[in-house]
């Protein structure tokens, strides 16, 4: 078992929003037209309501058209001033290669989603890309890299030694920094065991400095479609066996996506998740709640950015309650590792 150890350079604990737009939209897509990535003011927004984390969803293919070459320039720039933009608020950043385990192809009109491991886009291919983009990063302490968001269409034991590959990419480039790991079929806490992702146990880290992340919606099957919740208490059900198996392991985790609508029951259950988590911080490390974004229509049931009134959405009113309660937390209480 190689259980991890955050570093220095890792928060404590870390509470947080995803701010969506870069993954909006076709590929390539046309900046500011097809996709975006958040504007100073999300980052002010958020931080000035007890949260110290952003997760900002980016798309590969738009980062290194080609793969095994150079990440595009122009990108990359953006891609960075958004960083800053962050980092001048406060914020940590966690970068999210939103791809799903898989990439398309300039070659093919960028028509068919290849898998990481297939023929067309192999293991090494996304090795590659991990490593560049941590040597782009890895003087920036600002930052945390999310491996991959939700791979699909990969079983778990294919999934195991990419990851693997990376993370050995990355620390080869010299970036010591937090790594988010993820296991497959969504990387759903509720479905862990049956996805097979008792096998990311076996992650190795030469910098031993990773968690695993997990997501976990509340509706009825989990895919945060909707804002509705099945009750109350949905969440810490649908979280307890994960988070018994990783106390037992010694591994923390991140819950990066995870999200409600504006009914009673839902913000009850929203509490009753960021509840759960602030009384097993032996686990959970961090959470990034689902979603802000200057495109979300206004009606979007999980929109956290402020309403077109400007008044703030009843979910952020509950998210940064408990992500003042979860960062700040007494200074005498032992960390769990």
């Amino acid at each position: 078992m190689n259980a991890p150890a955050l570093s220095e350079n890792s928060p404590a604990y870390c509470a947080g929003v995803n701010i969506a737009g870069g993954e909006f939209g076709k590929l390539p897509g046309k900046y500011g037209t097809d996709y975006s990535y958040p504007s100073k003011e999300s980052f002010t927004y958020f931080a000035a309501r007890n949260f110290n984390l952003v997760r900002l969803p980016f798309r590969w293919e738009r980062l290194q058209p080609a793969l095994n070459s150079d990440l595009d320039r122009q990108e990359l720039e953006r891609l960075k001033a958004s960083v800053d933009a962050a980092r001048a608020t406060g914020l940590k950043v966690v970068l999210d290669t939103h791809n799903y385990a898989q990439r398309r192809l300039k070659t093919d009109g960028w028509k068919e989603a290849h898998v990481i491991g297939s023929e067309a886009v192999s293991a090494a291919a996304f090795a590659d890309f991990c490593g560049r983009l941590a040597a782009a990063f890895r003087d920036d302490n600002s930052i945390i890299f999310g491996l991959m968001n939700e791979p699909t269409g990969i079983v778990a034991y294919n999934w195991l030694p990419i990851a693997n590959v990376a993370l050995a990419a990355i620390r080869a480039s010299q970036a010591k920094q937090l790594v988010f790991v993820p296991g497959v079929n969504y990387t759903g806490a509720h479905s862990w065991f049956s996805s097979g992702n008792d096998l990311m146990a076996e992650v190795v880290d030469p910098e031993r400095n990773f968690v695993l992340e997990v997501h976990q919606y509340l509706d009825q099957d989990s895919s945060g479609k909707t804002g509705d919740v099945v009750g109350p208490d949905v969440g810490s059900d649908r979280l307890h066996k994960f988070q018994t198996w990783a106390r037992a392991n010694e591994i923390r985790a991140f819950l990066g996506e995870f999200g409600a609508g504006r009914d009673p029951q839902s913000l009850a259950a929203l509490k009753n998740i960021c509840v759960t988590m602030r009384d097993n911080r032996d686990v959970w490390m961090g959470w990034a709640a689902w979603a802000g974004g200057d495109w979300w229509p206004d009606d979007y049931p999980l929109n956290l950015s402020p309403a077109k009134d400007g008044s703030q959405r009843p979910q952020l009113e509950i998210l940064s309650a408990q992500a003042a309660q979860f960062i700040h937390r007494d200074p005498t209480e032992q960390r769990q590792n």
